[in-house]
């Protein structure tokens, strides 16, 4: 007799797949960890693999999420880059980085630092300005990012 699969959180993020963000009827297992030690999965309809991290902050991102908040924090104390890479040990364009996928996925970032690291409304809205202010060559998809989630915002 099989065993049953255990229940997967994730859908297929292939925009082609016809389970696209379904959850009814999708049909995905389990395929290890990358290197990043990040589960991987498969989908049986588009045939594709990806990870639990596609579409979050994390994407890509070598570092830890414990890191990562940590960055976060240093930066609402008003903290250059610079000086976040001498005090993390991380090489600044990493840091660079993080940030760019931190503006491009503002909203999310910005109710997770809220809600679950409980920082105040005006300490995340210092923290947006010091990226805003320290990295001034952002993507356009970081530019609206940050726009939707800083304070006052109009754009929607």
């Amino acid at each position: 007799m099989v065993r049953p699969r255990g229940k997967i959180e994730v859908t297929c993020p292939n925009p082609d797949c016809d389970h696209f963000g379904k959850e009814k009827g999708k049909d995905i297992i389990k395929k290890g960890k990358n290197r990043a030690g990040h589960q991987q999965y498969y989908c049986f309809h588009c045939k594709s693999f990806f990870v639990e991290t596609k579409g979050t902050p994390l994407y890509h991102k070598h570092l830890s999420e414990e890191e990562i908040v940590r960055v976060c924090q240093l930066l609402v104390e008003k903290n250059g880059i610079r000086s976040i890479e001498r005090i993390t040990g991380h090489h600044r364009d990493t840091i660079g980085r993080l940030l760019e996928g931190l503006a491009a996925h503002a909203t999310i970032v910005n109710d997770y630092l809220l809600r679950e690291i409980e920082l105040g409304e005006f300490e995340v809205d210092e923290m947006w300005a010091t990226i805003k202010k320290n990295k001034r060559t952002l993507s356009p998809e970081a530019q609206m990012g940050l726009r939707r989630a800083m304070r006052g915002s109009t754009t929607a």
